[in-house]
């Protein structure tokens, strides 16, 4: 197998830190207005075969009446730190498959490395890297999920994609979890799973004779995850189980682009925060977002389609649309059908201020203008009415080549960075 090094920055300075608890718990308040939850996406299961199959799995653990008395969230929240405004204006909300809290914790030590011996010459602070401990408070909390399912045999299994590109950065949560906390892990693809994987009468979930206390996926957010019924099998065995999904079913729905677009709306927000300076400094936080039956907005993207992205609901980078591309994807959208509509939202595109850095890929050095997304790491425990874990847990920096679009590291548009306090 050939081992590559993950791409990185060498340096770069970055403005402040926005580290916040809110989103956790207005996502815990979406999972339980179910309601929303299917009338605001419904739409889309008419026109997008991936969403309508979660929906449909939804809607069969709503139809069961399973209550998921123990809920995990490992959520990132990313942003971009507008030029203009200079907010850090929410990109998206990640709910399944938050990738890198271990790499990132390494490039953080590597660039205070670099300024303990080199600092000096640059005239930069090593202490203004923040500590990273997304690693291990990410850790933590799957310790925790697996401690309130109360069986010391049990497992963590982390579902993980066929050919998995990013085994280190979970590799890093398993050794965190075994030598810190004694949990043993295992790795399985959700044909695995639908091979070795069965339910015993009271919902235990066994994977080859092994009870199944946690599941954590790092896989299960693209259609290319589920090329045969094999995997959505997989899915739906999982949801009927009694281990502790993260995320579970409402909780993957609960972070689309569509119930984003949707808490951004008037009045929203206060369903489900009740302290008006929480929903305040929430909302703060929102770019602009629009479905596409907005008629005022349309006419403001057809005539500057540059200042605005189009996103379907997907995850995993190299999904969105920009530039010229919005136009003419709203026109064929337009000529396809009012429900073809439904798949995407429109965001304000933000427009971050660019710097000069120096970017590694491939061992390669190249000095370009760059700029970077903000994702904060948090993890959201509860048991019943009992919340045991409500905390931010590190951040991730991603750094582009400002000519970039995307800015996925596995896809290849982004490098991993660090920030540094100025």
């Amino acid at each position: 197998m050939e081992i590559q090094s993950y791409p990185f920055l060498l340096m770069k300075g970055f403005l402040q830190n926005c580290f916040r608890k809110w989103f956790m718990m207005l996502l815990f308040g979406v999972l339980f207005m179910d309601l929303l939850l299917v009338t605001k996406i419904i739409r889309t299961k008419k026109v997008d075969a991936f969403t309508s199959r979660l929906l449909d799995i939804h809607s069969k653990m709503l139809e069961t009446n399973k209550k998921e008395e123990i809920r995990l969230g490992l959520h990132r929240s990313d942003y971009m730190l507008d030029a203009q405004s200079k907010d850090l204006l929410q990109i998206e909300l990640n709910t399944i498959s938050c990738s890198f809290p271990g790499l990132s914790c390494l490039v953080s030590e590597f660039h205070r490395y670099l300024l303990n011996h080199y600092g000096g010459d640059l005239k930069l602070d090593s202490t203004r890297v923040p500590e990273n401990m997304a690693s291990t408070r990410y850790a933590e909390a799957l310790a925790k999920a697996w401690k309130e399912y109360n069986n010391a045999r049990a497992v963590i299994m982390i579902v993980v994609q066929t050919e998995e590109r990013n085994m280190y950065d979970q590799h890093w949560l398993c050794s965190i979890l075994k030598e810190k906390y004694g949990v043993m892990t295992i790795q399985k693809t959700l044909a695995e799973i639908a091979t070795e994987g069965r339910l015993q009468p009271d919902g235990t979930l066994l994977i080859n004779d092994q009870v199944v206390a946690v599941i954590y996926f790092r896989a299960g957010y693209t259609p290319n995850d589920y090329p045969s019924e094999s995997e959505w099998s997989a899915r739906l065995l999982m949801e009927q189980s009694t281990a502790i999904k993260c995320p579970s079913i409402s909780y993957h729905l609960a972070g689309t682009k569509k119930i984003q677009q949707e808490l951004a709306k008037p009045n929203v927000l206060e369903r489900f925060l009740d302290d008006k300076d929480d929903v305040t400094k929430l909302r703060k936080c929102f770019a602009g977002l629009w479905s596409l039956d907005d008629s005022k907005i349309m006419k403001d993207v057809m005539e500057r389609p540059e200042l605005f992205v189009l996103k379907p609901q997907r995850e995993g980078g190299g999904n969105n649309i920009y530039g010229d591309d919005v136009k003419q994807m709203l026109l064929k959208l337009q000529k396809e059908g009012s429900e073809e509509l439904a798949a995407y939202i429109l965001m304000q595109r933000i427009f971050p201020t660019e710097s000069p850095a120096f970017l590694v890929q491939d061992g390669i050095l190249h000095e370009e203008h760059v700029i970077s997304e903000l994702g904060i790491y948090g993890a959201y425990l509860r048991n019943k009415d009992k919340v045991i874990v409500n905390e931010q847990c590190g951040y991730l920096t991603r750094t582009k080549v400002s000519s970039s679009n995307e800015g996925g590291v596995v896809a290849g548009f982004a490098v991993l960075d660090s920030v540094y306090l100025t």
